[in-house]
């Protein structure tokens, strides 16, 4: 039996999702430099994203495919830097990596659209955050993505906070989705030349495969709710610190603790190398890295 497949139809739908949770997260972004009043960048300019269109057929390499997307970059008062990137990409793997992908054994055509955001905030007070969001179809499809919260002092209630939002998103759609997402994000963000763990976790899944309409409509009705709770959680966390002081040292803590996200990033981050290894925008790609960073 083979597995079902998503229509031009159902694909539109979940490229369109993302454009619309993008444009969504920008705005309540946007709200939230227009509210800061503490600490001592309240009199800075107002922080307003930027977007740059990418195409694949403007890079240098020839042989890939189709498709591209839209960077969205901003660097305010209270969002250092923050970036959320959108993309829908077509095309062949190549030989070497195709083994690596499921449903590329024996052709290696893809398709891929997502979502992907990295917040890294000026308050060491306020965790940096992660969160993407994909839909992938190669002789088979499916949905993946997560959100995982990486503060640079751990504040418990945040951490409770942020957890049970995706719980109770999770238990809606599946009860075995939280235990099995959390355990899953817990393992992946995990720095093991450190031994240690990236942030304080949150969900992460994959391999949501859709081997029927019925699971295409409700892995990718999950996959909408995992972004409109991110979009719900985070801003709340963020009101929550934005206009505390903090101390020089602490500053300097959170600078190392962007190289250990740094460092997460270029050597074990799937995204990355997919994207590295596909054609993608490369300052798109790399725009999770932090924008200032310190080693010991």
């Amino acid at each position: 039996m083979t597995d079902y497949m998503p229509t031009d139809a159902q694909k539109n739908m979940a490229k369109d999702w993302f454009k619309t949770l993008r444009d969504d997260i920008c705005h309540a972004f946007e709200t939230i430099e227009t509210e800061l009043t503490g600490t001592d960048y309240a009199d800075m300019a107002v922080g307003k994203f930027t977007r740059t269109l990418w195409n694949r057929a403007d890079t240098a390499e020839l042989d890939y495919d189709g498709g591209g997307g839209e960077i969205s970059m901003m660097k305010g008062r209270v969002f250092e830097k923050v970036g959320v990137n959108i993309s829908t990409v077509y095309g062949d793997f190549s030989p070497e990596f195709a083994g690596q992908i499921p449903g590329t054994d024996k052709n290696p055509a893809y398709w891929a659209s997502g979502i992907s955001l990295v917040a890294h905030m000026r308050s060491p007070l306020v965790p940096a955050v992660h969160m993407n969001t994909r839909h992938i179809m190669t002789q088979i499809a499916w949905f993946g993505g997560g959100a995982d919260l990486n503060p640079m002092f751990e504040n418990p209630d945040d951490t409770a906070q942020f957890h049970n939002a995706f719980k109770v998103c999770c238990d809606e759609f599946d009860p075995t989705f939280y235990p099995k997402f959390k355990q899953w994000c817990d393992e992946y963000f995990y720095i093991k030349h450190r031994k240690e763990s990236r942030g304080v976790g949150g969900i992460f899944y994959d391999y949501l495969n859709t081997e029927t309409a019925e699971k295409w409509e409700f892995h990718f009705n999950f996959t909408k709710a995992v972004g409109k709770t991110f979009l719900k959680i985070y801003p709340e966390i963020v009101r929550q610190h934005f206009n505390k002081g903090w101390t020089q040292e602490q500053r300097e803590q959170q600078l190392v603790k962007r190289g250990r996200y740094a460092e997460f990033n270029l050597v074990y981050d799937r995204g990355t190398i997919f994207g590295l290894k596909t054609g993608g925008n490369v300052d798109g790609i790399l725009m999770s890295l932090p924008p200032e960073a310190k080693w010991l």
